[in-house]
């Protein structure tokens, strides 16, 4: 039988990710060693406090039933989280759960847009932020960012006309993959410049607690006029090491959180309420361990970013998420090449920069996925084969 498929489906092609996983596969099956840098997911374990949340209610037959909607005890943990950590105080109708940022960044733009209307995603930037308006129908428009300018969004070089008819834009600091944070000063401007031409700003907040040196974490969320322009996500995926129960939440502009609320109402059936404990058991919970866990992560940076500098490849310390934005070294311009003749050479594995748009090119990105002594094992390694180049 033949079918015929949606020309969305046939857009999305086999990429540079299966390629490298079926080199991993060969690798490994010819017993070598290999350091896999290329997926972001952390390794820390979840604090006692939250596994044991779930194991009570999951000992429930109650929380086996269809949620249907936030409970008021996650809800509360959610407002006070808030409070305590931004100083934002948020209304039941400004909050409502998603099943991971993924999810709700995939499904968002439902919302808002109608086939055709622009929506301005940031390139580098990670692939969901463009490829979830793009299947909601949308036409996206890129907003370049580079490293000369901090990787921040020149708001006054939008086109006019563009930013006339946008009516998304999706925001995310610190930014997977490029590594850097936001300014308080940034994110005023872009209150004004939604206002000015009344666009949804769709901020990705997802790193909130992974930043580096001691640079302050922000919400946008605590910019005056923030609500009246846009919505944030939060997860707690990265923060309290909890990526596979998908808890993540939307904030902020209530009609806005009304109206996906409806359109989500049409294809989910709520978060489930032993992810819902696992929520309130983290977000009211001892928060000792998010501190410790940025301390590791930034060790295993400075394990990174300083090794590899000290082996001649200057890469730059991140600023903040769980990655590394390192610029190819000399002799590679092309980042699928680099990454696939590195993985074939040292075993390691990383990301290509070309992966995360057009201005991604000449990049690779690494996930702080090991301890800091396996991280010095692989820069060794690295080293070795990249003195044997020159």
């Amino acid at each position: 039988m033949e079918f015929e498929f949606s020309d969305k489906a046939l857009s999305f092609q086999p990429n540079i990710f299966n390629i490298l996983n079926d080199k991993k596969n060969e690798l490994i099956k010819a017993g070598r060693k290999v350091y896999n840098f290329s997926v972001g997911t952390p390794d820390f374990k979840p604090d006692d406090h939250i596994m044991k949340a779930v194991c009570e209610a999951a000992k429930d037959p109650d929380n086996y039933k269809y949620s249907l909607a936030d409970s008021d005890e996650m809800t509360e943990a959610v407002i006070a989280w808030y409070r305590r950590r931004y100083n934002v105080e948020l209304s039941t109708e400004e909050i409502m759960s998603v099943a991971g940022t993924q999810e709700g960044m995939g499904h968002i733009a439902l919302t808002m847009c109608n086939e055709g209307d622009i929506v301005l995603a940031p390139n580098p930037g990670y692939p969901i932020f463009e490829t979830g308006p793009y299947l909601n129908g949308a036409r996206i428009e890129y907003y370049n960012l580079y490293k000369e300018n901090g990787y921040l969004p020149k708001l006054e070089q939008i086109d006019e006309d563009i930013a006339a008819r946008a009516k998304m834009m999706v925001v995310s600091y610190p930014l997977n993959p490029v590594c850097v944070c936001a300014p308080r000063s940034f994110y005023e401007q872009l209150v004004e410049f939604a206002r000015k031409y009344n666009i949804l700003i769709v901020n990705d907040n997802a790193y909130s607690e992974i930043i580096y040196d001691g640079r302050e974490s922000l919400s946008f969320l605590e910019i005056p006029g923030a609500k009246e322009v846009g919505v944030e996500f939060n997860s707690l995926s990265k923060s309290y090491n909890v990526t596979g129960m998908r808890i993540s939440y939307l904030l902020g502009n209530a009609e806005v959180i009304n109206k996906y609320k409806t359109i989500r109402s049409q294809y989910d059936y709520g978060m489930s309420y032993i992810a819902q404990k696992a929520a309130v058991a983290a977000l009211n919970g001892p928060q000792d361990s998010v501190a410790v866990n940025r301390e590791r992560y930034q060790e295993r940076r400075d394990a990174l970013c300083g090794g590899l500098r000290s082996i001649g490849w200057n890469v730059p310390d991140s600023q903040g998420t769980m990655f590394v934005w390192a610029p190819l070294p000399a002799g590679y311009e092309n980042s699928e090449k680099f990454c696939m003749d590195l993985l074939e050479n040292t075993g390691i594995i990383c990301t290509p920069g070309s992966s995360f748009g057009s201005n991604g090119e000449g990049y690779v990105r690494f996930a702080l996925v090991y301890p800091v002594e396996v991280i010095n094992e692989a820069v060794k390694v690295a080293g070795k084969w990249l003195e044997s180049l020159c």
